[in-house]
């Protein structure tokens, strides 16, 4: 291979060359095939059971994934999680690959990590720790991902259910390769507005500790989602502080933050979350809603792609308008 030069293109030449455009999956179909992967913590087997059959359910074909045994508080060991993902992204016949569930441990397959198929991305679904993951991907390749519902987290729930998924923008996500498409994002305006931009963030937490890494990700002109769970206000707090403190709000055109589950208060007439967001984000003047279903929540959750156009407005309970379609034909 050459450049315009006529010299050859070395592997860092080809790679940066490809990093100039955002790459899209190619859209789920009825003859589609789902590999499983676990790139961090276990799951219940039971759970995962309910999650392949929903995706059944829907018509695609869920592959047989081989079994790793758990280390410790991992899914398996580093090598065998970071194989088992390199290994499906280079398997012809696998379309898309869904999380089991999340955790902790993505983090350790990015050491290392060589994805020979730059320029063809396959749909990466998840949601939680999957965000170091996500983040890497984009940060490296700018991949389009999913941040949406996991085998034991969503799926294994079902459509429209407590714990489970939002049908409309699951399907909107890895099928519509038309158009772009509206969220309703069913939260409570912090700061009204209407802003366009890129869809990035995830996990709160996840976005945090990628400050400092080769991977940390870069929120210029970003419509920036951060949700988490299990967090008290104060921590909430330290995290967003963190952010702050570290630019990643300076050119930041709106936010959408998630409902943020079982991070209640301590004490009574004490901070909230919502008090805390308010406090630290409300003087940056930009839209922003708090309370979506996304990531971690118990109502259906939203799928929502990382790294397209998208549009934030504040009227009603808040719309994401996504600008264009995550996935290609």
């Amino acid at each position: 291979m050459t450049g315009r030069s006529g010299m050859p293109m070395t592997r860092e030449s080809v790679s940066q060359s490809e990093r100039a455009s955002v790459h899209k999956p190619r859209a789920l179909t009825t003859d589609s095939v789902i590999m499983p992967f676990a790139p961090a913590s276990p799951a219940e087997a039971s759970r995962i059971a309910a999650g392949v059959a929903e995706l059944r359910r829907l018509g695609w074909e869920v592959a047989e994934r081989a079994p790793i045994e758990s280390d410790g508080y991992f899914a398996g060991p580093t090598i065998s999680r970071r194989d088992e993902l390199v290994g499906a992204l280079e398997r012809d016949g696998i379309d898309a690959l869904v999380g089991t569930r999340g955790g902790y441990g993505s983090n350790y397959l990015l050491d290392d990590l060589q994805i020979s198929t730059l320029a063809r991305p396959k749909i990466i679904l998840g949601f939680s720790d999957l965000t170091s993951l996500q983040i890497y991907l984009w940060h490296r390749f700018k991949w389009v991902t999913l941040y949406g519902p996991m085998l034991a987290a969503g799926l294994d729930a079902g459509t429209g259910a407590p714990n489970g998924y939002d049908g409309k923008s699951f399907l909107s996500a890895l099928q519509n390769t038309a158009a772009g498409w509206s969220l309703d994002l069913q939260g409570e305006v912090l700061h009204p507005g209407e802003a366009q931009g890129r869809v990035l963030g995830g996990c709160l937490t996840l976005v945090e500790t990628a400050i400092g890494t080769h991977w940390d990700l870069e929120t210029d002109d970003a419509i920036l989602v951060l949700e988490d769970r299990g967090m008290k206000p104060w921590q909430v707090d330290r995290a967003l502080m963190h952010l702050k403190q570290a630019g990643k709000f300076a050119n930041v055109r709106g936010i959408v933050l998630g409902d943020f589950p079982d991070c209640e208060a301590p004490m009574a007439g004490s901070p909230t979350v919502r008090d805390v967001c308010q406090r630290l984000l409300g003087p940056l003047r930009i839209p922003i809603i708090f309370g979506a279903p996304i990531g971690h929540t118990m109502r259906p959750m939203l799928t929502v792609p990382l790294g397209v156009k998208a549009r934030l407005s504040t009227k009603g309970a808040g719309v994401l308008e996504i600008l264009e379609p995550a996935v290609v034909s």
